[in-house]
């Protein structure tokens, strides 16, 4: 490996643990043939449907500890599990995230549907223990609504519950670890008690540090480029794991350059891709990392970023990543898939600290990973929103010494971001496209913090080259309605109004009038999006507009918008506007 000056390519840290094919955890040799048999016996599965991460590194957290106890442990998300086999599995733990109002996350729907069949047996799950720990947000109304009813139906078909669901809450102070810590207290006391360590072995100490999921083997120099694309045989439907590169064609500010609010309305052409999608759907868009902070992080971590490298898994039954080209380079790692500018869990410090050489860094890192330094943490992490790249900026003794292999256990990968599209098929065929605000905000850090799939979109030209951008369509939440006669009412301030647009694109594309837009913004000079066109709209017929712009009037506040309204008898544009400041503003 690449590290420091005067380390030598072997890492020298604490001592590591080996995994035998059978997937026993042990410190070193003279295991007998028994315990291999009774070792393998002990198998835990561990499946989880996370939206933003947050539950798969709870999942991973879970497997690691399993691993301190010897189980031979699998870590999957529940759409990749083959739920056919789940009648035959003796002890699973369930990680489940709630977005939305009560959804379950999108790498769970197909779980989902078929765990509600009403043809299921009652006793189809009666070998299995099991546990659900939930992750949610009690400030929504369906709160751990996907944990709760998970847990309910598999004790329907018979499972046995080993806890209540654990509900894990972020409005918490300390976040959801302030329920996950006590649970796993009690988790492993109960799955103990069923399944008890065999003789001669005990749990795992702290100080061990486990090995990394995936071995790095670096190829000669004069091995074939990583990065190039590789071919398919045959285009499926584009799908995250089979972006389609849709050429960006415009890329327009529609704000004013004065204006605080950098808002893109970008188009891509996506013909050839065999896409469709109708009014309320998004488009999801994996972005990467800018090439100044992947040069920033091989620099801290002394990495060539022109090395190309093979992955392979450290247990028999674990997949390659499947957004990773076999071989592959330092730079593509770390563009397109190390997610450097999110924000680090509490997880990162944990494996930090064990890798660490410096004993105060280490015990920093330490006290972040504990369950004391979560107040601490989220005020070092959290509040300011400090990236992980600014993380290793701090931790630099650390940083420099980090085996590569251990890279895809500390830093997730890059998430795809869904933008709702705000065009119709009907108006623009072989046509997306989105009404994006560019994400820019102060925190106490000196440094802008940045949203890394808008700053990478604005960023781009293309009036200056092709520009591809990998992306696919996903249906949407929001429907309208089918009937052509039937009225809408929409409201949509700021880049809300994007999906509305595209349903009005659609709506006069079918000849279909009865269309009612409430649009609200600061200043109709700055940050009245799309207005042409929905001037033109409304001079043809086709739609009744209403609007509100909080900066450039004061004689009415939102809370009088009922006396003022002439909800019976709509006359026009309505431009009777809020007095009440930031916290009125209708474009929030």
């Amino acid at each position: 490996m690449l590290g420091c000056a005067g380390k030598s390519d072997v890492f020298s840290g604490p001592p590591t643990a080996t995994l035998p094919a059978h997937g026993v955890v042990v410190t070193g040799s003279g295991s007998s043939s028994m315990l291999v048999v009774q070792m393998s016996e002990r198998k835990l599965l561990i499946l989880f449907g996370s939206q933003t991460g947050t539950a798969q590194d709870a999942a991973e957290r879970i497997s690691r500890e399993a691993k301190r106890r010897h189980f031979c442990c699998r870590v999957e998300a529940l759409d990749n599990y083959s739920v056919a086999n789940l009648i035959t599995e003796t002890l699973v733990v369930f990680v489940c995230a709630t977005t939305g109002q009560g959804d379950p996350p999108d790498n769970m729907m197909n779980f989902w549907r078929f765990i509600f069949r009403k043809n299921l047996p009652p006793s189809s799950l009666c070998q299995m223990d099991y546990a659900v720990l939930g992750l949610g947000d009690s400030s929504y109304p369906k709160f751990n609504f996907v944990a709760k009813k998970l847990h309910k139906r598999l004790l329907q078909l018979g499972g046995s519950p080993l806890l209540p669901v654990a509900l894990g809450d972020d409005q918490h102070d300390l976040g959801p670890d302030a329920v996950i810590d006590p649970w796993l207290l009690d988790l492993w006391e109960k799955v103990l008690a069923l399944y008890p360590l065999p003789p001669g072995l005990g749990v795992l100490s702290p100080d061990v540090l486990l090995p990394p999921r995936y071995a790095l083997h670096f190829l000669d120099e004069n091995a074939d480029d990583g990065d190039q694309p590789q071919q398919e045989a045959a285009r499926d439907t584009p799908s995250e794991l089979r972006p389609f590169a849709a050429l960006m064609v415009c890329n327009q500010r529609v704000t004013a350059e004065s204006h605080f609010q950098d808002v893109r309305l970008i188009e891509f052409d996506i013909t050839g891709s065999g896409m469709e999608y109708s009014a309320g759907d998004v488009v999801m868009i994996q972005p990467r990392n800018s090439p100044e902070d992947v040069q920033q992080f091989c620099q801290l971590l002394r990495l060539d970023p022109d090395r190309r490298f093979v992955l392979k898994p450290s247990e028999p039954d674990m997949a390659l990543p499947a957004h990773l080209p076999q071989p592959c380079t330092i730079r593509h790692l770390v563009t397109h898939y190390l997610d450097i500018s999110c924000v680090p869990r509490r997880s990162f410090f944990e494996l930090l600290s064990y890798l660490s050489p410096d004993e105060l860094e280490q015990e920093k890192l330490q006290e972040f990973s504990s369950a004391q330094g979560q107040e601490e943490l989220y005020s070092y992490c959290n509040r300011p929103r400090r990236t992980t790249l600014e993380a290793l900026w701090d931790f630099p003794h650390t940083t420099c010494v980090i085996p590569p292999a251990y890279l895809l256990d500390l830093i997730p990968r890059i998430r795809p971001r869904a933008f709702s599209i705000a065009s119709s098929l009907l108006a623009h065929p072989n046509r997306i496209q989105i009404l994006m605000a560019v994400v820019q905000y102060k925190t106490r850090l000196s440094k802008p913090r940045r949203g890394l799939c808008s700053t990478w979109l604005a960023s781009l030209r293309p009036q200056h080259g092709d520009v591809w951008v990998p992306l696919w369509v996903k249906k949407g939440g929001m429907k309208f309605p089918a009937k052509p006669d039937t009225p809408m009412i929409m409201i949509g301030p700021g880049t809300g109004v994007a999906p509305f647009r595209a349903a009005v694109q659609e709506r006069v594309a079918q000849g279909r009038k009865g269309n009612c837009l409430f649009f609200g913004c600061r200043q109709k000079s700055k940050d009245f999006y799309c207005q042409a066109e929905w001037e033109e709209l409304v001079k043809k017929g086709f739609l009744t507009l209403f609007t509100a712009f909080s900066r450039d009037q004061s004689q009415y506040s939102f809370g009088n918008i009922g006396e003022i309204f002439p909800f019976t008898k709509p006359t026009g544009v309505w431009a009777q506007e809020d007095k009440t400041g930031d916290n009125g503003d209708a474009s929030r």
